[in-house]
């Protein structure tokens, strides 16, 4: 959160620092100067950027409108015979006891069409809407997690989406057609030394002729053991930016079979035990020129670009395993009989089914409105959206797990084979957290996916003052930044204060409305908020990350709310019974404020810098005496 681009800069200029980095190590600079430079740049806020301003943005998400006739009947036909596939042929039990997902399946999967949901027809796919590929993650998440991670990964970081948003036509006809038609593709980012961190990439791709030279090591590459296609990002030439060098990272095509490739470990896991998962080694790989995505030192915006379009299928996933959950305690909450009434009749059980069944309701209305936007417009910024989905959707499935597994009591403990020994129905609870518990780390960790939306969530502010602030900026441009700053804070400021500004549209529920207009006051609030802990802490509020985390929960929970309000809409119009729809609507709604006014309650009122320094002094060995007593 320390540096951004100037608005007024050329896009194809080099992005200059707004905000003081003369403070800063060598490697801190260099990691923000890489990131921030691959950062996407939209004129347009979205809805969820708007709330965070205080601006009212309804038309954004409403209405929710339906996919296309045409493609309606084929999804349907399609997810039809999914089911039918995964009911008939796929025993995810079997597959998670041998790690291997039996070829005969992956055959199955290639004839429907399966590995290439959203590729264009023209390129061999069936060109479906990012509404019909998010059905189909949750319904497949729903039977087997492992069969979804090997389609997910394959069609949402693996080879086809960044070749569908930054490849050559020529990349498109050479490579689409072969990952539509089931050859697997992976995707290669991560290092041993390497998360979070892009600027500290060591796999190098040295310019020989017309082609590269890759050698390095990557870890952790989904499907990379039995991928045909691997898109690879690796460090070129550093480009010279006023003097000094700056790290260019650049992604490419691999052809998996290429001499010089070397899968030399495969890992396992708690969970997703047939996840292709392994370390790659890549000594003096050839891959020539034409197989650069996106063009030279585009690398991290390829990747950082490809993550946030491919993100949602994660939250699809969850809303599979929320919705498992749900049907599991329903049905065990009213079989199982304890003290003479269904379990579900007990307050303490019903209080955890009540916040599954709105939990999983909410869920699908953040993916659903943020799947149609991307449908309405493949260019639209869903960059705060999909991060909210993806943290929102994950931390919720694993509380709804969490609550499945305390309703089913020593049963959802025990494994399924166990429980079909003893003849009792095999509810797969144990095998659904551990294959689920990784969603909240991959893709983006729940701790990144809060800075995340913290940073983008400051941009604007950051556009406004930040040359004010910068002491490496000339006095001229910075007197003239903190003149354009006073002049919108005097105007923006005092808004965040006035009652209205956030009405619902006419023909929306009165119940809905009202939540709808709510969700626009707390936004002014939240905005006004995050303003003060600007004032408060200045260029340090970056360090303030616990609270920033608070504010980016304030927002998820406002956007969720929204969301639901806006899918209920479409319930009702498609004939959902209304006492039914806004019951739950209204029950989630309570659930979620409660949410928001304990962490409005904590930005003012914490622990949070008595917690952070008991925590070095604990990570510095000044209490190891607590540990005493174990082996």
């Amino acid at each position: 959160m320390s540096i951004a681009t100037e608005p007024s800069a050329p896009k194809n200029d080099e992005p200059k620092s707004v905000i003081d980095m003369s403070k800063m190590s060598e490697g801190q600079r260099a990691a923000l100067q890489v990131t921030e430079a691959a950062r996407e740049s939209h004129d347009d806020l979205s809805f969820v950027a708007n709330l965070f301003m205080g601006k009212w943005t309804p038309g954004k998400l409403y209405p929710v409108t339906e996919i296309d006739a045409a493609e309606k009947v084929r999804a349907d036909r399609f997810l039809a015979d999914l089911a039918a596939f995964l009911t008939a042929n796929v025993d995810a039990d079997e597959i998670d006891r041998t790690s291997e997902i039996p070829l005969a399946v992956r055959q199955g999967l290639a004839r429907l069409g399966a590995y290439g949901i959203k590729v264009p027809q023209t390129y061999g796919g069936l060109g479906f809407s990012q509404t019909t590929y998010c059905r189909a993650c949750m319904l497949i998440a729903s039977h087997c997690m492992n069969v979804f991670s090997h389609l997910s990964v394959h069609q949402s970081v693996g080879v086809g989406q960044p070749v569908l948003l930054f490849g050559t036509e020529e990349q498109k006809r050479k490579f689409l057609p072969r990952v539509a038609g089931g050859e697997l593709s992976a995707f290669a980012l991560t290092e041993n030394t390497v998360g979070s961190d892009p600027a500290r990439l060591r796999t190098e791709a040295v310019p020989d002729g017309d082609d590269y030279l890759i050698t390095g090591e990557k870890l952790w590459c989904s499907n990379g053991t039995e991928a045909g296609l691997l898109i690879v990002a690796a460090k070129t030439p550093d480009k010279m930016v006023d003097g000094k060098p700056r790290t260019q990272i650049t992604t490419f095509v691999v052809e998996a079979k290429a001499p010089g490739i070397e899968v030399s470990h495969r890992c396992q896991f708690m969970g997703l035990h047939a996840l292709y998962n392994g370390v790659i080694k890549f000594t003096g790989v050839r891959v020539p020129k034409a197989n650069i995505v996106g063009g030279e030192g585009r690398g991290l915006k390829v990747a950082l670009s490809t993550l946030n379009a491919g993100r949602l299928s994660i939250p699809a996933s969850s809303i599979g395993m929320a919705k498992k959950s749900l049907q599991i305690a329903r049905e065990w909450g009213r079989e199982r009989i304890q003290w003479g009434v269904p379990l579900g009749q007990h307050a303490a059980i019903a209080e955890k089914i009540r916040r599954i069944a709105a939990h999983a309701f909410a869920m699908e209305a953040m993916l659903l409105v943020t799947s149609r936007i991307v449908d309405r417009d493949k260019q639209a910024d869903i960059r705060l959206e999909a991060a909210m989905c993806k943290l929102w959707g994950t931390e919720k499935a694993w509380r709804c797990l969490d609550d499945v597994m305390q309703i089913r009591g020593g049963r959802g403990y025990e494994t399924v084979e166990s429980l079909k020994a003893r003849g009792e129905k095999p509810y797969p609870v144990e095998r659904m957290m551990r294959d689920n518990r990784v969603t909240t780390i991959f893709e983006g960790s729940s701790e990144i996916m809060r800075l995340f939306i913290m940073r983008e969530a400051l941009d604007p502010h950051l556009e406004i003052a930040g040359i004010a602030l910068n002491t490496e900026r000339p006095w001229g441009e910075r007197l003239a930044s903190a003149f354009k700053a006073a002049g919108f804070y005097l105007w923006w400021y005092p808004r965040q204060w006035l009652p209205f500004g956030g009405s619902a549209p006419a023909d929306m529920h009165p119940r809905l409305a009202a939540h709808f207009t709510e969700v626009a006051g707390l936004s002014r609030r939240m905005a006004r908020t995050l303003f003060h802990q600007m004032v408060k802490f200045g260029p340090k509020l970056e360090q303030r990350q616990v609270l920033l985390g608070r504010l980016a929960d304030i927002g998820a929970d406002l956007f969720a709310v929204a969301a639901a309000c806006v899918y209920a809409q479409k319930l009702l119009r498609d004939g959902e019974p209304e006492v039914k729809v806004l019951g739950l609507v209204d029950d989630f709604r309570a659930q979620a404020l409660m949410r928001v006014r304990q962490n409005f309650s904590g930005i003012s009122t914490n622990a949070d810098q008595q917690g952070y320094d008991l925590a070095q002094q604990v990570i510095q060995g000044e209490h190891e005496w607590i540990e005493r007593g174990i082996l």
